[in-house]
């Protein structure tokens, strides 16, 4: 399946969500930012929460990259500082996470830098907010699922009533690997051969950081 943009991938999303319309305490949190492209989720998000009739927040994590390979993702930082590694890839690329002091150190500074941009504007990386509600967490694809699997634990710990993942597409593998950690997993597609999520959009832009916040004002 290949969709036009995030926008329309977001506003299909958002058909298969359509029961939840009516839930209280409904909120979608997107993933701003990760890889190459800045945005991200937040397209997405914004479709899905417009279609809901619900806010949009955004929950900042930290992809970090695989030495040589910055699209690669081998773990991910949470809001709180807490990296969630991808086991299986760190032994097979041949690293240990204290070999990444220095990617961790760097992803620190980046959510500081980003918390600065957008904490005003709907960040509940600060946990409030988000006890008791129905959170749909989205982004505009999911490959290796570590960025998504750092946010998703965190939330749980924040108690809330439900957790949702709600992607276009995401890859089967990691499907599988992350079904159990969500309350409810919405997707369009789930093939099994995934490269990167850009495969699936034929148009991929980057959103600069002015956007996503145009995005979230509105």
């Amino acid at each position: 399946m290949v969709f036009q943009n995030r926008e329309q991938a977001g506003k299909l999303l958002a058909t298969k969500l359509q029961s939840l319309k009516a839930a209280k305490n409904l909120i979608v949190l997107a993933i701003p930012r990760g890889g190459v492209a800045v945005g991200k989720g937040v397209a997405v998000g914004k479709e899905v929460a417009s279609a809901l009739g619900c806010p949009l927040g955004i929950l900042i994590t930290k992809k970090i990259g695989a030495p040589g390979n910055e699209e690669l993702a081998v773990g991910a930082m949470g809001p709180d500082g807490v990296v969630v590694w991808n086991k299986d890839l760190l032994s097979q690329l041949g690293f240990r996470p204290e070999d990444l002091k220095e990617k961790i150190q760097n992803a620190k500074l980046k959510m500081q830098d980003y918390r600065e941009k957008f904490g005003d504007l709907g960040d509940f990386g600060g946990g409030a907010g988000v006890e008791g509600r129905t959170v749909i967490l989205t982004d505009d694809g999911v490959a290796t699922g570590a960025t998504i699997e750092a946010a998703i634990i965190w939330l749980k710990a924040q108690r809330p009533a439900r957790v949702i993942l709600a992607v276009p597409v995401i890859a089967a593998d990691t499907l599988e690997r992350l079904r159990p950690l969500a309350d409810e997993n919405v997707y369009l597609d789930a093939p099994e051969m995934f490269y990167a999520v850009g495969q699936f959009y034929r148009e991929f832009p980057q959103i600069s950081d002015s956007e996503v916040i145009k995005l979230l004002k509105r």
